[in-house]
């Protein structure tokens, strides 16, 4: 059987804990999952959410304004609006953040938008993967 929030972009997962029609649009919460050596998504700020980022496993890299913060199970890093940053995992073992965004208006449309156009066969249209950012506040860095 088919999970419906679970969203897997290329090599990540998302998986939906609570989205925009669920809220109201106050907030978005959803998994990261993220495997060994990935990077993604790219670098871009957001115009309009603010976002928190609550290890539970393993350690995502984030790079925040131009400084990379380890974000390990237990810890949090807030990422105000219009700042740009990007997540990665650098490291040998699979990483699981906690994300929440408020106000919710990045949720599982935006991912499954996103999963649409990143997972074709070949190599992704990448200005129609920033037109889908741009349409949903995420401006590419």
């Amino acid at each position: 059987m088919r999970d419906r929030n679970l969203i897997q972009i290329g090599t990540m997962d998302v998986r939906i804990l609570i989205d925009e029609d669920q809220s109201s649009e106050s907030l978005v919460m959803f998994e990261f999952t993220v495997p060994p050596q990935a990077r993604v998504p790219a670098a871009h700020f957001h115009r309009d959410v603010d976002e928190v980022v609550y290890g539970l496993s393993g350690t995502m890299t984030t790079t925040l304004d131009g400084k990379k913060h380890e974000i390990r199970a237990g810890e949090t890093l807030f990422i105000p609006r219009g700042y740009v940053h990007t997540h990665e995992n650098l490291h040998n073992e699979t990483a699981k953040a906690l994300i929440t965004m408020t106000p919710g208006l990045i949720g599982r449309r935006y991912f499954e938008e996103m999963a649409s156009a990143i997972n074709v066969h070949g190599k992704p249209d990448i200005e129609h993967v920033k037109e889908i950012m741009r349409l949903y506040g995420l401006m590419p860095a």
